[in-house]
């Protein structure tokens, strides 16, 4: 079974709109929290991604709601590493409210070198890591060309 985080949020009024419920924008933060999250319990935290020489910038997100978040909800965002291919990988994530299933999405994510700002492969040193936190034993197929 693949590696999760979670994180609760309580839904803060700014979040909202004029109807008291969350704008769709507010869902991709969201999601970077969580994701944040697994990385740094999966032994590889974003700033030392960074400090790597590395970046991990978002080629697709996408959304899908099922039911509206409101202001003074709480709510548990879970996140989990779908896939991981030579040059990009892909993060998957739920909403809940309880039980309740509220949205689900996921993005993706492309390689890039920190200092020339170039797409690149994995690099060899975060390699076992993101394997690991995608329940893979070695990367995929599925590599997509940046259209940058």
């Amino acid at each position: 079974m693949k590696p999760r985080a979670e994180v609760e949020i309580e839904v803060r009024y700014a979040e909202t709109d004029q109807m008291g419920i969350v704008h769709h924008a507010n869902y991709l933060v969201w999601f970077e929290v969580a994701r944040t999250r697994l990385c740094a319990e999966g032994g590889i935290p974003y700033p030392q991604i960074e400090a790597l020489g590395y970046f991990l910038i978002i080629t697709q997100a996408q959304q899908d709601y099922r039911l509206a978040a409101h202001y003074g909800d709480s709510i548990r965002v879970s996140c989990w590493l779908d896939w991981v291919a030579s040059r990009n990988l892909q993060f998957g994530y739920q909403v809940h409210r309880g039980e309740q299933l509220l949205a689900s999405g996921h993005t993706r994510h492309l390689w890039v070198r920190r200092e020339s700002r170039r797409p690149c492969s994995l690099p060899e040193t975060l390699r076992e890591t993101f394997l690991k936190l995608a329940d893979q034993t070695r990367l995929q197929n599925r590599d997509i060309e940046s259209q940058t």
